[in-house]
């Protein structure tokens, strides 16, 4: 009996409840990625009804979380990204309270009655979730220790607090904190979201959050060739066994080089793929104009253009007010960058038109790209010559 006790049924050594352990918690991870994050809050993908509920059981077991609270939480953070609103942005609580108290801040919009009402629709709402799942959240979670320690005695003590931490630190503190506040943009999105490493294999794929951000509703969230994300790895999986299907996955926009007339075609196309355009502008023309100025300008003026390569792809509110000072300081020194800056603030005004009709949009945009060939500027004619050309991949 006590060493039943001190052991558990499955008597395993140190290392084996080790692994145990942590193939526990990645499996946490990837049924949040999966179910809570890419399939309930964002639509990205269908599940089939028995794994979903697999997952489902299981996060009521290991962290006690409702579905309804979690994807109404997660989508108001979208709704609001880093303005009043948002549930846990460290630029609004600061990274302290965000890495340390992630879980508290989710938890307060997660039970917040009018936000599961306008952001929790479509999440199960069947007698499992409302008559257990919902009402009794820590019995799932005190059942899990329990379980923890009939299997591996004593140290499932141990097992069961790493669980309880697990999504604390990593998804709600990491993710949500660092985030938002330090690493590497692939996208100039109108937050601060980063990628923290290009390997997204800790957190299920979460680490590439910057792409989610540019893509929210994409299954998949690398983008680039070096970059993995683990969660798009087991959703593949389960789509060869049938149990998923994907609805919807970024793909870059094809280019016909042929085209010159800006259609219909073109604005849909443009318009769904504003991100990749907005990207494409900023490497064929901000940083073209801005080495070709900066090799011509004399000396003394170099040191005020050099940082308005990174000034002028980001989003003007996600600057400081010395950085607003630099770009202006910056820009009034170079007609052709502030030209091609007024470009650009004109195009993203395009893409965040939501009362204009079709037709009107469609002029604005041909307009558009009869004025920048007219700027003498030659990548902006470049672009504008090119930009007829966009259509939605195969």
């Amino acid at each position: 009996m006590l060493d039943f006790l001190k052991n558990g049924a499955l008597d395993l050594p140190w290392w084996g409840v080790l692994l145990a352990a942590l193939a526990m918690t990645h499996f946490t991870i990837i049924a949040v990625t999966v179910y809570l994050h890419r399939h309930q809050a964002h639509r990205a993908l269908d599940l089939h009804p028995a794994v979903a509920h697999v997952f489902r059981f299981w996060l009521w077991m290991t962290t006690g979380m409702s579905t309804k609270g979690w994807a109404a939480s997660h989508r108001k953070h979208h709704a609001f990204v880093e303005e009043a609103g948002d549930p846990h942005s460290p630029r609004l609580f600061g990274i302290r309270k965000v890495l340390l108290e992630g879980t508290e801040l989710y938890r307060i919009a997660a039970t917040d009655l009018e936000v599961r009402a306008k952001y929790g629709h479509g999440t199960p709402d069947d007698w499992m979730e409302n008559r257990v799942y919902e009402r009794y959240t820590f019995f799932g979670i005190y059942s899990m220790l329990t379980l923890n320690v009939l299997m591996f005695g004593v140290l499932g003590l141990s097992v069961w607090a790493l669980q309880m931490m697990w999504i604390p630190i990593f998804a709600a503190g990491i993710i949500n904190g660092l985030g938002h506040w330090r690493g590497y943009r692939n996208f100039e999105t109108q937050d601060g979201s980063t990628n923290l490493v290009p390997w997204g294999l800790l957190i299920g794929g979460e680490e590439l959050h910057n792409n989610h951000h540019a893509f929210a509703t994409s299954a998949r969230f690398s983008v680039q060739p070096w970059e993995f994300d683990l969660g798009w790895a087991y959703i593949r999986g389960l789509e060869s066994l049938g149990l998923a299907k994907v609805k919807r996955v970024v793909r870059p926009p094809l280019v016909d080089e042929q085209k010159s007339h800006v259609d219909l075609e073109t604005l849909k196309a443009v318009a769904g793929n504003h991100i990749h355009v907005l990207s494409d502008y900023v490497k064929r023309v901000v940083h073209r104009v801005h080495r070709d100025e900066v090799a011509r300008s004399p000396s003394p003026l170099r040191g005020d253009l050099k940082p308005l390569k990174r000034l002028l792809s980001r989003a003007e509110k996600l600057l400081g007010e010395q950085e607003r000072d630099s770009l202006h300081k910056g820009l009034a020194h170079s007609r052709t960058l502030a030209t091609v800056y007024e470009f650009q603030q004109a195009l993203l005004a395009l893409f965040n038109e939501r009362q204009a009709s079709q037709e009107r949009l469609l002029q604005a945009l041909q307009d558009w790209c009869r004025a920048a060939e007219a700027t003498g500027i030659a990548a902006l004619e470049d672009f504008a010559r090119r930009l007829p050309g966009y259509r939605y991949a195969a």
